[in-house]
């Protein structure tokens, strides 16, 4: 299957418009009920004031004070963060290359990251920081941080997000994963938008890979995600190939739905900062020395395989010289930073918490030995590295899918973490690094042309303007 065009033809976004357009404020029995479940979030006091509110006045400045601003098109973009750091790098880096394709665009991200802040954010972005939800490691969410109850803190985070919406008044939406935010608290903004005719454009983006088809297409029928699709959304946008894994088949999307998705590529990372040069003579690597980077992602759950590597390096063979940078990541708990320090007794290894130029990092390195999640992938991927993937299997099985299929086309090794122990993890890794590099040149290319096409896509909504080019390869 072929990548589509960015643009929908303008008789089938027309049409898909028209019926977006026609949806009544209650939508349907279906989706109310389900916004009730979700504590009634439309009449929370706050939501209910804003309601009033929003048919007083248009949310846009008087012409005059807005003259400079009123050229900007407004994105606001919606970050669906309860676990690591992969959501908010992302969101953060199309919201980068938006601003730097065209300057007459602003962003407004809405995350609930705990390391928002730690990110280098440039000119015409901002955020807006909701209160820290967690996603526990059986799939339940949980309040990270305030004493206030879960619905207590659903009910805050949208009122927070509605007043963005009308406040803020974009041009359009990006959402990211779930149609309706987290326990649906993107929906009364979106009810109030639609209720006053002025619903902005609205998109979905979909990682190439959710769960397992089961649990997906169960959550998505159980939660009316369909039904967001067609009421609201113009556009699904998935970052990933069809040709890795068709998300539309592979889920049993409705042709509703179907006819809104686009395939765009999974997302080419830029180089980092600091040139391979750079970052290797900080770390002391000699010519004759393998670098190796080590890397949980944001570190909540990764413990275990940097455990499993620290241990195994009493088993490198005689006449391998490596040295180790290990990033822990800034999620992981002091506890386990801890215990990762006290059992590293190998003279060759660097730890580090947290480092904002893992992609300098990546390319230094000879071998990466990493978790599976989709950014840490799209890196390895974007500079051709050897990679070792340990990938999560619960609660959910996306990161095992994603490096089972890739592994079958030859660009990764996957080890399932059920198996792992530091004797085979190191085995591993001695056989990587003494391996054949033009293997590894042959492997499968995998499409990385999806920063472009999303970017050109949301703008084109903007805009009306023409598609994106075709897919190329690398």
């Amino acid at each position: 299957m072929s990548m589509s065009d960015v643009q929908a033809p303008t008789s089938l976004r027309s049409s898909q418009t028209a019926e977006r357009d026609a949806v009544p404020l209650a939508v349907s029995g279906a989706w109310g009920d389900a916004a009730a479940r979700a504590g009634d979030l439309p009449l929370t006091p706050g939501v209910a004031q804003m309601r009033r509110r929003s048919t007083d006045r248009d949310p846009r400045l008087p012409s005059a004070a807005a003259h400079e601003t009123a050229r900007l098109k407004r994105i606001l973009v919606y970050s669906h963060d309860t676990f690591g750091l992969g959501n908010i790098k992302r969101m953060l880096e199309i919201s980068k290359h938006l601003v730097a394709a065209y300057s007459n665009v602003s962003v407004l991200i809405i995350s609930g990251s705990p390391v928002v802040h730690a990110f280098r954010i440039p000119p015409r972005i901002d955020y807006i920081k909701l209160p820290c939800l967690a996603r526990t490691l059986d799939g339940a969410y949980d309040v990270k941080f305030l004493g206030l109850g879960y619905d207590d803190t659903i009910r805050l985070r949208a009122t927070l997000i509605t007043s963005a919406l009308l406040d803020f008044s974009p041009d359009l939406i990006l959402v990211d994963k779930k149609p309706f935010g987290v326990s649906n608290e993107l929906a009364p903004g979106l009810r109030l938008l639609h209720g006053r005719g002025a619903l902005p454009k609205v998109v979905l983006l979909l990682r190439d890979i959710l769960d397992n088809p089961e649990t997906t297409t169960a959550t998505w029928e159980r939660n009316h995600y369909h039904e967001a699709v067609r009421c609201f959304y113009d556009r699904i946008l998935v970052v990933g190939s069809p040709e890795i894994f068709n998300l539309a088949t592979e889920y049993k999307f409705p042709a509703a739905s179907g006819s809104k998705l686009q395939f765009c590529g999974y997302l080419r990372r830029d180089r980092g900062s600091q040139t391979r040069d750079q970052i290797r003579g900080e770390l002391g690597v000699h010519d004759d020395e393998h670098l190796v980077l080590v890397t949980g992602g944001g570190g909540e759950d990764g413990y275990q395989l940097l455990a499993n590597y620290v241990h195994g390096l009493s088993h490198i063979p005689r006449g391998t010289n490596i040295k180790t940078l290990l990033i822990c990541g800034p999620e992981m708990s002091e506890q386990d930073r801890r215990r990762i320090r006290l059992a590293a007794a190998h003279p060759g290894l660097v730890i580090q918490e947290f480092n904002n130029d893992m992609m300098g990092c990546i390319d230094a390195a000879d071998l990466v030995v990493s978790m599976a999640g989709y950014n840490t992938i799209c890196e390895i991927l974007s500079l051709r590295k050897r990679a070792i993937v340990v990938p999560r299997v619960r609660p959910v099985q996306e990161q095992w899918m994603r490096a089972e299929r890739l592994a079958q086309l030859g660009v990764l090794r996957t080890l399932h973490p059920d198996h792992v122990t530091p004797t085979k993890l190191m085995s591993a890794v001695t056989e990587e690094l003494n391996a054949d590099d033009g293997e590894s040149q042959k492997a499968y290319k995998v499409d990385l042309d999806g920063m472009s096409r999303v970017v050109s896509s949301l703008y084109a909504l903007l805009d009306d303007s023409a598609p994106v080019a075709a897919t190329s390869m690398i």
